[in-house]
């Protein structure tokens, strides 16, 4: 008997829809894509309960006759593409032909379309299986619900999320198209609710700021470059802007694609290495125009990621232009080479005052947290469920009151001469380690001092990271973070731990978004999120004075060497290097 065997094609569409199917997110994602290589100018997209129990994606793009819109619904039907050689000129979002299929395999799926002739057509498949095909009145363009997502194969629809959680992947991936086709109008509706509506946009920046919000939009810069058949165009962060802990809003996009780009990344971020400390990332909304035989976008399944003919190339055509905007909008912030670098985020904003600087018209000030007017304690939780820790291995800790201090150099390292020889500080670390303690020990005890803020601070923040607060506000109250929602996307900043600077406050709380983003979720691991909350504050809280007194370095070092681990950061960096003196004698040629 053969062992060999043709899977029925309704199967065949269901594996199909494990590549192409994630979430309601790549239904959106896919139907949007179709509906902008069909030519639309406006798009409207409605979704229920996450996009579990509807997903509706409308466009005035060419629409279908009868029988393409009969093909389009077979696996590798495609009107993108005719021969192998057409993959090295395509212009196109789509070209497999498998989302319709697949999407139609896992759900019921109602496609109504219409091209110029006025002929409408509308097509009802439940779990692969064919309804009907029968005519329908509708004007020209193309009409798709997608109902009961996953209900064929249920072991599929336990592993989506909430629907909170899938319904700001949706809103994350229009906007992001929305980003990509500024000439197309939008419309995003969420359970009978309109969340946005964004027309036809001029520039780029005038979505940017509809989208992610003018306090984003007022850090940004235009940036525009052409050569050897390339184009760079776009937005970006200005010198002096705070950076981001991680690279969630370094958005890259090639061919109006948007992607996830190695090389576009760590180019842009090499660009920045002179004006943003280790460990930041600049903002970016970047756009690269490229002969499409010179890039392959079908690396990955889902089209996400995309390869170059030639990554040295394009790497050094982003790098040369950036550095060049950067250098000439700002280039007193340029440090130099060789000295080590200073968080740019500790200095005044620079002033960017060149043509290629786009004014942001009615921007509101930005919110200043001012001084802090009162003082709370959070009490400890009714109970905890958490595991203690185990207690750190001893170290041998030295004793410092012998200790001389010499003075710093380079502003960052303090000397002293101690009886066994010299010994280097690095401040910033060594500061690091002490409010990292401090902060965790009022954690574990669940009593957090907290300072409320005269003037609450505004966040607008993107779906994705709107919803990922929401998740997580009774996690921050009672670690020191009082923040209230204020609106679909918008939240006040009203309170923190009295350790965090007033006018870093936000920073942090974006900082712990970002590490929220990572996986470091509250609800799975509350004592690896409550040891980011403190490593991500502790850094922020670091005030250092630029001309320390000498008791005020024998305290600092005090305080180092009585913490349970002095010799590291909370990021691992070491906090102090000694030289003996038996090494000292060896350099100088004395033994």
């Amino acid at each position: 008997m053969a062992k060999v065997h043709i899977l029925p094609a309704r199967v065949a569409n269901q594996i199909a829809a494990g590549e192409v199917v994630e979430r309601p997110a790549a239904v959106v994602k896919e139907l949007v894509e179709n509906a902008l290589d069909a030519g639309a100018t406006r798009i409207e997209v409605e979704f229920s309960h996450g996009g579990r129990a509807l997903m509706r994606i409308e466009d005035n793009g060419s629409g279908m006759a009868r029988e393409d819109a009969v093909l389009a619904l077979e696996r590798h039907a495609t009107s993108k593409i005719a021969e192998a050689g057409d993959l090295d000129r395509l212009g196109s979002f789509g070209f497999r032909g498998e989302a319709l299929p697949s999407i139609a395999s896992v759900s019921r799926f109602l496609l109504q379309t219409s091209d110029a002739s006025g002929a409408g057509t509308e097509i009802l498949v439940n779990g692969g299986r064919l309804v009907h095909v029968r005519d329908c009145g509708r004007p020209q363009g193309t009409r798709i619900e997608v109902t009961q997502l996953f209900n064929s194969v249920p072991a599929r629809r336990k592993f989506l999320k909430s629907d909170a959680t899938e319904a700001a992947h949706i809103v994350a991936a229009v906007r992001l198209h929305a980003l990509s086709a500024p000439h197309c109008a939008f419309v995003l509706i969420e359970d009978g609710r309109v969340i946005f509506r964004s027309p036809t946009c001029p520039a780029l920046a005038d979505r940017v700021a509809e989208i992610f919000g003018r306090q984003l939009a007022e850090t940004l810069m235009e940036v525009e470059a052409s050569e050897a058949g390339m184009r760079l165009h776009g937005l970006i962060a200005k010198p002096g802007s705070a950076g981001r802990a991680t690279r969630h809003e370094t958005i890259t996009f090639v061919n109006r694609r948007p992607v996830d780009s190695r090389t576009l990344t760590y180019g842009l971020i090499e660009s920045y290495h002179e004006v943003l400390p280790k460990g930041r990332y600049p903002a970016a909304f970047l756009f690269l125009e490229i002969d499409p035989a010179a890039v392959d976008v079908n690396v990955h399944p889902a089209k996400r990621e995309v390869r170059f003919r030639s990554d040295a190339q394009v790497r050094s055509f982003v790098i040369r232009s950036v550095l060049s905007l950067l250098r000439e909008q700002a280039p007193e912030a340029m440090p130099v080479v060789g000295l080590p670098v200073m968080p740019v985020v500790a200095a005044a904003p620079l002033a960017v005052t060149a043509s290629r600087s786009w004014p942001v018209a009615s921007v509101a000030p930005v919110t200043v947290l001012a001084r802090p007017i009162s003082q709370t304690v959070v009490p400890p939780p009714a109970a905890r469920a958490e595991a203690t820790p185990p207690p750190p291995v001893p170290v041998p800790k030295p004793s410092t009151e012998a200790w001389r201090f010499i003075g710093l150099a380079h502003s960052v390292y303090a000397l002293f001469e101690t009886p066994s020889g010299l010994l280097l500080l690095d401040r910033r670390a060594a500061q690091e380690r002490i409010v990292f303690e401090e902060l965790a020990a009022q954690f574990a005890a669940g009593a957090v001092m907290v300072q409320r803020l005269l003037l609450p601070a505004l966040l607008e923040l993107d779906p994705v990271g709107a919803a990922l607060l929401r998740d997580r506000l009774t996690f921050l109250a009672k670690h020191g973070f009082e923040v209230a929602e204020f609106g679909r996307q918008s939240f006040r900043l009203e309170g923190v731990p009295t350790v965090l600077d007033p006018g870093d406050a936000e920073a942090c709380l974006r900082d712990l978004l970002d590490a929220f983003r990572d996986g470091r979720d509250p609800a799975r691991s509350p004592e690896v999120a409550r040891e980011q909350l403190a490593r991500v504050a502790a850094t922020r809280a670091v005030r250092l004075p630029a001309r320390p007194e000498a008791a005020e370095m024998r305290t600092l070092v005090a305080k180092l060497f009585a913490c349970r681990a002095p010799h590291t950061s909370p990021g691992g960096r070491p906090t102090q290097v000694e030289l003996g003196q038996g090494e000292l004698a060896r350099r100088f040629g004395r033994t």
